[in-house]
């Protein structure tokens, strides 16, 4: 459909309406950059990414959509500006190949001898991209946690709802495990009093009545 807008004599196509399918990505990334060169671009860049989302619909897009609009209601987005909006459609929708790659390392990662906060980082940038998200990507985090820190979790009363929750809750309790364990090996060297010479019995030392070796 052509539009002509008020006060201007070039008739520029809206863009077709943007499902998150690999063959309609590029075709309307085109479009919406022409229509917003020619249309919109005295407009500010927050007006033209709002303009841009209202041509994301249907299909998995609509979720990728409802996610951004939310992270861009709570200041945690770094789109900015129109283009780093089209970035961020053609790294998650037009990269099949590196979407399976991170399909298959959200299905091996493992925490290891990570901190967690470590494995919290590691698997936030495999995650990105990989079209998971709610209940399964949630289930693909505790699966790779080492299975003490997992099993502390599932223990809880109150257990996280959100992967951003569980990702919280696994940081701060490995970093209260390790400072409990720095505790306990201070207290242990510590229960040595200074100046105690402790010495092991063994072939050679002297014991039992005075001046007999055992």
């Amino acid at each position: 459909m052509l539009l002509q807008q008020q006060g201007s004599r070039v008739e520029v196509a809206r863009p077709q309406v943007f499902s998150g399918r690999i063959e309609e990505m590029s075709a309307f990334v085109n479009a919406a950059r022409l229509y917003i060169r020619m249309k919109i671009i005295e407009e500010v860049a927050a007006t033209q990414v709002t303009w841009m989302l209202l041509y994301v619909q249907g299909g998995i897009a609509e979720a990728w959509k409802d996610n951004l609009l939310d992270e861009l209601a709570k200041g945690e987005s770094e789109v900015e500006l129109v283009e780093q909006l089209f970035i961020e459609i053609r790294n998650d929708f037009g990269k099949t190949s590196e979407e399976e790659k991170k399909i298959e390392q959200l299905r091996t990662i493992k925490q290891g001898g990570k901190t967690c906060n470590e494995y919290v980082q590691k698997f936030k940038k495999v995650a990105r991209g990989s079209g998971y998200e709610g209940r399964p990507l949630i289930e693909k985090f505790k699966r790779g946690l080492n299975g003490s820190i997992r099993r502390k979790l599932v223990e809880a009363e109150e257990l996280p709802t959100t992967i951003g929750e569980w990702q919280e809750r696994v940081v701060r309790l490995d970093k209260n495990q390790r400072q409990s364990r720095m505790e306990e090996r201070i207290l242990g060297k510590n229960m040595i009093c200074p100046g105690e010479n402790v010495q092991p019995r063994g072939r050679g030392s002297y014991g039992g009545r005075e001046g007999q070796i055992t």
